[in-house]
């Protein structure tokens, strides 16, 4: 019987999830990711695992992935997989797969609720009522504004006609442009020199690590919004903190940090118009369920050689 390591936090014993990889003849197994957990946990987590439904921060390193010899198969409940390496996975004959666009709503519905959190500092209301305080700051209305998709993947092209809704102008930058009528493509400097709020939603590669840093901020306006929903090693946190606190740009909301959950030095931290979130952009019960689900139907068809969403290749 091959044995299924779960790792999705959010994914338990007895869950439909749980029931449907049984019913297909699997053993589960669960270990769900809370926090952080170590090169060596997770290696004895996969001793004797022949398929995993992993969650987004889980480190499937070349490392790792060498000491898992029965691993076949890694599912990844989501869209990102950058916490995996999948050339050594490819190496090794372990296929990797994600579930495209499976939470695309609910991330864009999270980025207008970002966009409005931060164009009206309501977090930053809240928190001064909670210390006893009335804040009655003026904030600014997102009707008129232009927003600055960075990447057009399922979620950007769901957050477009939110923004519309709104009275927003949307700009795209992105290697793939689409004949989208509402939406006008435009080289990253022109996006970020012209855009009131910027939205990441591009995936972490090697050209995009880091894309946001000190040059980039210098070319927003002042009064720009960053918002991350993506990956947070796309901006450079320090370049990010500096330009906030120098006011070369208005703050930032940020779904997503470099290390999670975010340190306790982090240079984001203590600096007005900063705003960070803990990784919800995805986690509604509705995306949850459905990534929940197409996880393991995609690791069940994986298994049998029929996998269709397979990021490293064929097997």
């Amino acid at each position: 019987m091959n044995r299924v390591l779960v790792t999705t936090d959010y994914l338990r014993p007895g869950d439909e999830v749980d029931e449907y990889l049984r019913s297909a003849g699997l053993e589960t197994v669960h270990a769900p990711l809370l926090g952080r957990r170590d090169p060596g946990q997770l290696v004895a987590a996969l001793d004797r695992i022949d398929a995993a439904l992993v969650a987004a921060t889980e480190p499937l390193t070349a490392e790792v992935l060498a000491r898992a010899p029965r691993l076949r198969v890694v599912v990844r409940t989501g869209v990102g997989y950058d916490s995996i390496d999948v050339a050594a996975a490819a190496r090794l004959g372990i296929s990797v797969s994600n579930l495209p666009g499976v939470n695309a709503n609910a991330v864009a519905e999270y980025t207008l609720g970002l966009l409005l959190a931060g164009a009206r500092r309501l977090v930053q209301s809240a928190s001064g009522v909670a210390q006893g305080k009335w804040p009655r700051e003026d904030g600014h209305e997102l009707r008129g504004s232009t927003l600055g998709l960075i990447g057009y993947g399922a979620s950007a092209r769901a957050v477009v006609p939110l923004a519309q809704a709104f009275g927003m102008t949307v700009l795209c930058t992105t290697g793939v442009p689409s004949g989208d009528p509402g939406v006008r493509f435009v080289e990253l400097p022109e996006l970020l020199s012209t855009s009131d709020y910027v939205s990441v939603h591009t995936s972490l590669t090697e050209r995009t690590r880091g894309l946001l840093n000190a040059q980039a901020f210098q070319l927003m306006k002042p009064t720009a919004l960053l918002v991350n929903t993506a990956r947070g090693a796309i901006v450079d946190e320090d370049a990010l903190a500096a330009a906030v606190r120098d006011g070369e740009i208005s703050g930032a909301v940020l779904d997503v940090v470099g290390e999670e959950p975010l340190p306790a030095d982090s240079p984001l931290r203590g600096i007005d118009g900063i705003v960070v979130f803990s990784h919800l952009a995805g986690q509604t019960a509705e995306a949850r369920r459905a990534a929940g689900l197409r996880g393991a139907e995609e690791l069940v068809a994986a298994l049998a050689g029929r996998a269709r969403f397979v990021v490293n290749g064929e097997k």
